[in-house]
C-alpha cells in the first residue's frame, strides 16, 4: 500500500502530485489550478486481489464494472466474473488450449470478442454472445507475415484489429458489427513502418480508441518507438516519434488518452524490467508531440489507464510493480511491487488489473 498525500480540487483534480511534481515544462502545459482547494486528503492506494483458480498469465484484460471483468490469457484460458471478483468462471473457447490470447474487449457481461496472438493461423478472432457458453470463429489469419497483437473498440459495433507490418506498413483489420466480421483496412492511409518495428502484445493496449473516431498505436523495435494517430476510425494515420526506449523487446507498450489532448504512453525495455530509462511520456496536444516524463515509473510498464472522474490521474503497472501520476504523465509514484501485465478502468470509476500466476486484482482507493 502506498499513502499518497494527495490535494483534490473541487473539480476532481488530483493535485498534491502535481504540485510536488511540477517544473516549468508542466506549470506551462497545464491551465491554472482552481483557487478553491480543500484541505489536503491522504490518499491510500493498494491492489485487492480476486480468487481466480487460475495459475495462467492474463494479459487480456476488459473492466466493464465493479462486478463485470473478462480476463484472457495463455492455454486458452479466459476468465469472466459478474460479481465483483468473488467468483470467477472459465468460459474460454474449447479446444483453444495452445492459443494465447492476449486481448479481450467486451461490452457486456454476455458479449465480448476475443484475439489470440501469433505468426499465421494462430492469429485469430473469437465472439461470443452469451457470456463465453458458445464463442464463432470470426476471424484466422492466413498470412504468415502477420502477426496480430491488439483489439480497439471505438462503439459496440466498430473495432480494429492491428497486425505487426505487412509489405513495409501495420495491417488493420475492421469490423462494424461487434467483432462477427472483420474486412482488411486499405492501407494507403497508414504511413510506412521502419523495418525492424512492430507492435507489443503485451496487455492489449498498443491500440486504443480515443474519443470519437480518434485511435492510437504504439510501435516498438530498432526503428521505433512511434505513435500513430488516426483521425476517422483507423483509416488514416500521422505518426510522431516518442521519447522512450528502443530496441529489439522495447518501445511503447501501451498508449492512452484521457481526452483529445491528454495522453500517456508507457513501456520501456522488457529485458530490463528494473529500468527507468525511456519507460514514459506524455502528450498535451492529442499526440502531436511527446515529452518524457521527469520522474519516471519504477521499471518497465507494460499496461496503463487513467482513473474516470479524475482529470489528471493515470495508474501503469508491469512485473515489477505499479506507479500512479496525478499530474497526467508528467512524474509518477510507486504505490505497489506485485506483479500485473494489465490495468483497466471502468466508467463506473471501478479499476482491475490482470498478470502472471492467475493475479486479477481490484484497485482500493481509500481518502483520509
Amino acid at each position: 500500500m502506498s499513502r499518497l498525500p494527495l490535494r483534490w480540487a473541487a473539480v476532481g483534480v488530483a493535485a498534491g502530485l502535481l504540485v510536488a511534481g511540477t517544473g516549468a515544462v508542466a506549470s506551462a502545459a497545464r491551465p491554472p489550478e482552481p483557487t478553491a482547494v480543500p484541505s489536503a486528503q491522504v490518499v491510500d492506494l493498494s491492489w485487492e486481489l480476486t480468487p481466480t483458480g487460475s495459475a495462467q498469465q492474463h494479459r487480456g484484460l476488459s473492466a466493464l464494472s465493479r462486478t463485470v471483468v473478462w480476463a484472457s490469457g495463455q492455454q486458452g484460458s479466459v476468465l469472466r466474473t459478474t460479481d465483483g471478483g468473488a467468483t470467477w468462471t472459465s468460459v474460454g473457447p474449447p479446444g483453444a488450449s495452445s492459443l494465447d490470447f492476449r486481448d479481450v474487449e467486451a461490452t457486456s457481461d454476455r458479449h465480448a470478442v476475443l484475439l489470440s496472438v501469433g505468426n499465421g493461423a494462430d492469429s485469430r478472432i473469437y465472439v461470443t454472445d452469451d457470456g463465453g457458453a458458445s464463442w464463432t470463429l470470426a476471424f484466422q489469419n492466413e498470412d504468415m507475415a502477420a502477426f496480430y497483437d491488439c483489439l480497439a473498440f471505438s462503439t459496440p459495433q466498430r473495432g480494429l484489429a492491428l497486425s505487426d507490418p505487412v509489405d513495409g506498413a501495420f495491417r488493420l483489420l475492421e469490423t462494424t458489427d461487434g467483432g462477427h466480421t472483420w474486412s482488411l483496412v486499405d492501407p494507403a492511409g497508414m504511413p510506412p513502418a521502419g523495418a525492424t518495428e512492430f507492435a507489443i502484445a503485451a496487455s492489449g493496449t498498443c491500440l486504443t480508441a480515443g474519443q470519437g473516431v480518434t485511435t492510437y498505436l504504439g510501435s516498438g523495435g530498432g526503428d521505433g518507438p512511434h505513435i500513430f494517430v488516426s483521425p476517422d476510425h483507423g483509416h488514416t494515420w500521422s505518426v510522431t516519434t516518442v521519447p522512450l526506449a528502443s530496441g529489439p523487446a522495447a518501445g511503447v507498450f501501451s498508449v492512452r488518452f484521457h481526452d483529445a489532448d491528454d495522453g500517456v504512453a508507457v513501456g520501456g525495455n522488457v529485458g530490463d524490467p528494473a529500468s527507468k530509462l525511456g519507460n514514459a511520456a506524455w502528450s498535451s496536444d492529442g499526440g502531436s508531440s511527446w515529452r518524457e516524463a521527469t520522474v519516471r515509473p519504477s521499471g518497465y510498464r507494460s499496461g496503463s489507464a487513467w482513473l474516470p472522474g479524475e482529470r489528471d490521474v493515470a495508474i501503469a503497472v508491469g512485473p515489477t510493480g505499479s506507479d500512479v501520476t496525478a499530474d497526467a504523465g508528467r512524474t509518477w509514484s510507486s504505490f505497489d511491487d506485485g506483479s500485473f501485465d494489465s490495468v483497466e478502468c471502468a466508467p463506473d470509476g471501478a479499476c482491475w488489473a490482470s498478470g502472471a500466476q492467475g493475479r486479477v486484482a481490484r484497485l482500493v482507493v481509500s481518502r483520509g
